[in-house]
C-alpha cells in the first residue's frame, strides 16, 4: 500500500515522469518529417490503451469504461485531442524547449477559467502573477509583427484546450476515476484518428511543402518499417509517464510536487540541445524564467490560501 504524503518519493516520480514526457516529445519532433500526425496518434493510443488495460489486470484494479458525464467527457476528449495535436504540430516549427515553455501558460489559464466557470476566488497577487506570466510569454515569442509565424501560438492553443479540459475534469472526477477518464480519451482518440484516416490518410491533401502541413496531411503508412518502432515508443513513453505522474500525485501532496513539473523544461532543453542542436537565445531564456517563476508563485499562493485550483491535477 502506498504511503500517503511521501513527498520525496513523489518528487522523484514526477521528475522521472517529466523526463519520460520530454523523451516522448523528442521522438515526436524527430519523426514529424516522415510520418503523419494522426497516424502516430492512432498507434500511440492503441499502444497506451493496451498497456493500461494490462496494468489494471495485473494490479487487479477495476476497469470501468462508462462515464457518468458522457457529454462533458466527450467535450474533454475533443479538447484534449485537438489541443495536443496543436502542440505536436508546433514541434515542426519551434524548438522543443520553446514549445514546452509556451504550453506552461496552463496554470495561468486554469486559474482564469476557474474564476469564471467555477466561481473560484482569485486574489490580486495571483492576478498579478498571471499578468507577469503573459509578459514572459511575449518575451519568449519575441514577435516581429512584420513577419510573425502564427504557428508559434500553437502551444498556447494547446494550453487553452488543456486548461478547459482540466476544468471539466474538476467537474467529472467526483464520479469518474482517473482510469475511466483516460479510457474515454483513448477511445475518442482512436475513433477520431480513424476518421482522419478515411478523410486524409491517402495523402490527397498533402499539397504544401510547409513542414507543419506535411505533418498533418502526409500519406499514412508509407514507410512503416522505419517508423513503427518509433511510433510504438511514443505509446510506451506516454503510458509510463502517465503512470509515474499519477503515482506521484497519489503518494505525495499535490501542492508540493506540482512545481516540479517545470523540470520538463530542463529535460526538453537538454534534448533539444543534444539531439536537435537547438540553443535558446537569451531573450527566450529570460521569457521562460518569467513564465516558470509566475507559475510557481501561483502554486505557492494556492498552498497559502489552502485552495487547490492548479495544483490539484497534473499540468501534463
Amino acid at each position: 500500500m502506498a504511503i500517503k504524503n511521501n513527498n520525496p518519493r513523489g518528487i522523484i516520480l514526477i521528475l522521472l515522469a517529466m523526463l519520460v514526457f520530454s523523451v516522448q516529445d523528442g521522438i515526436m519532433k524527430h519523426i514529424y518529417s516522415f510520418v503523419s500526425l494522426y497516424e502516430v496518434y492512432l498507434i500511440r493510443t492503441l499502444v497506451s490503451f493496451s498497456l493500461i488495460i494490462i496494468f489494471l489486470k495485473l494490479t487487479k484494479k477495476p476497469i470501468i469504461f462508462k462515464s457518468q458525464y458522457p457529454l462533458l467527457t466527450s467535450c474533454r476528449v475533443i479538447l484534449f485531442f485537438f489541443g495536443f495535436s496543436s502542440f505536436y504540430v508546433s514541434l515542426a516549427v519551434l524548438p522543443l524547449s520553446t514549445a514546452t515553455a509556451l504550453f506552461f501558460v496552463t496554470p495561468f489559464l486554469i486559474t482564469i477559467f476557474a474564476h469564471f466557470f467555477l466561481k473560484e476566488k482569485i486574489g490580486l497577487r495571483r492576478w498579478l502573477a498571471i499578468v507577469v506570466g503573459f509578459i514572459g510569454v511575449y518575451i519568449t515569442l519575441n514577435p516581429d509583427f512584420t513577419d510573425f509565424n502564427y504557428l508559434s501560438l500553437l502551444p498556447i492553443l494547446c494550453a487553452i484546450c488543456y486548461s478547459l479540459s482540466m476544468i471539466i475534469i474538476k467537474k467529472t472526477s467526483d464520479k469518474d476515476n482517473i482510469y475511466t477518464q483516460t479510457f474515454a480519451f483513448y477511445i475518442g482518440a482512436i475513433v477520431i484518428s480513424f476518421i482522419f484516416y478515411f478523410l486524409i490518410g491517402d495523402g490527397q491533401y498533402n499539397t504544401s511543402d510547409h513542414p507543419a502541413s506535411q505533418f498533418i496531411f502526409r500519406e499514412w503508412f508509407i514507410d512503416l518499417e522505419s517508423s513503427i518502432l518509433l511510433m510504438v515508443a511514443t505509446g510506451i513513453t506516454a503510458t509510463l509517464a502517465f503512470l509515474l505522474l499519477f503515482s506521484a500525485y497519489s503518494v505525495a501532496s499535490p501542492s508540493v510536487v506540482s512545481p516540479f513539473e517545470y523540470s520538463i523544461l530542463l529535460w526538453s532543453s537538454l534534448i533539444g540541445w543534444f539531439y536537435f542542436n537547438e540553443i535558446p537565445s537569451l531573450t527566450t531564456v529570460i521569457g521562460i524564467l518569467i513564465i516558470v517563476s509566475s507559475g510557481i508563485y501561483i502554486f505557492m499562493r494556492e498552498k497559502i490560501q489552502d485552495q487547490s485550483i492548479v495544483t490539484e491535477k497534473p499540468l501534463r
